[in-house]
């Protein structure tokens, strides 16, 4: 059962209707996040805002799917894992296998690996890396202003597992579920 309502489009007033408007044109609906988000009209345009400017950045989206799913894993976010997922299939193209291996962290392309690595220890050290971890990434081909998207991508998804995890909010997709290894 949710914790947090998630707010009905056709009521909403404001800068939250006016956030549900952008929303609706972008994606033809608004997700149930996004709805519960909008109870707080500043949260809902930091995450659209910080999550516009990421994927515009030099990671490319399909990279920014991989890391929201390295992510969702560790924070047992299944609301996440989903929306990823599906994003990951419907929009990015990416396969399942592909999909798999993120959520641990993993991927067969040598730099993709390198930041899916970056960003699960981000994750667990709370962003308190060491020289060796910095230098691990660097070492892969990954340029100093990519490093610093990985953090934003992690922080980003942060949030958002936090929330959902918080919101408990109705999963209005195809629902995938975190494995249990990942909470302990």
């Amino acid at each position: 059962m949710t914790r947090l309502q998630a707010l009905n489009p056709e009521t909403a007033t404001g800068k939250t209707k006016d956030l549900f408007n952008v929303v609706k044109g972008k994606l033809g609906s608004i997700p149930n996040m996004m709805r519960t988000m909008g109870n707080s009209p500043a949260l809902l345009e930091g995450y659209l805002n910080l999550s516009g400017a990421l994927g515009g950045g030099t990671l490319g989206a399909k990279t920014g799917e991989l890391i929201a799913l390295t992510v969702a894993e560790r924070n047992a976010c299944d609301y996440c894992l989903s929306a990823h997922t599906y994003i990951g299939i419907h929009l990015v193209k990416a396969d399942a296998g592909t999909l798999g291996l993120a959520r641990q962290a993993d991927a067969t392309d040598p730099k993709t690996d390198a930041v899916l690595k970056f960003a699960r220890v981000l994750v667990e050290k709370r962003g308190l890396v060491n020289d060796a971890d910095v230098l691990a990434v660097r070492a892969a081909g990954i340029t100093e202003g990519e490093v610093g998207e990985i953090v934003g991508h992690v922080a980003l998804n942060i949030l958002t597992n936090y929330f959902n995890n918080t919101a408990q909010t109705e999963i209005d997709f195809p629902v995938v579920s975190h494995a249990d290894v990942a909470t302990v």
